[in-house]
């Protein structure tokens, strides 16, 4: 994944994920979706063809879009462990 970021301030970050499509995407919005703190959290295709999706966090004043980015991200790799030695002791 090449992370580009096209917009930076304290409460909003609007960045492309080229090499990821709609799995990730989903993910990580829904996770960011469950901080109280997300004001939104949502992604979109612009087309088909160009298959870079941009992802838009915003955040009230008690997190940075940043922090909540990380967050999410440290939280589904939590989720992603969890369940490879889940998976793990059953095979």
């Amino acid at each position: 994944m090449e992370l580009n970021i096209i917009e930076n301030t304290k409460y909003k970050i609007v960045a492309e994920l080229k090499g990821e499509d709609h799995t990730f995407c989903n993910l990580l919005v829904k996770e960011l979706q469950n901080n109280e703190n997300v004001k939104s959290a949502a992604y979109a295709i612009a087309h088909p063809l160009h298959r870079v999706p941009k992802i838009t966090v915003e955040t009230n004043t008690n997190i940075t879009a940043k922090q909540a980015l990380l967050d999410a991200v440290a939280s589904l790799k939590k989720t992603v462990e969890n369940f490879h030695n889940s998976f793990e002791k059953e095979v």
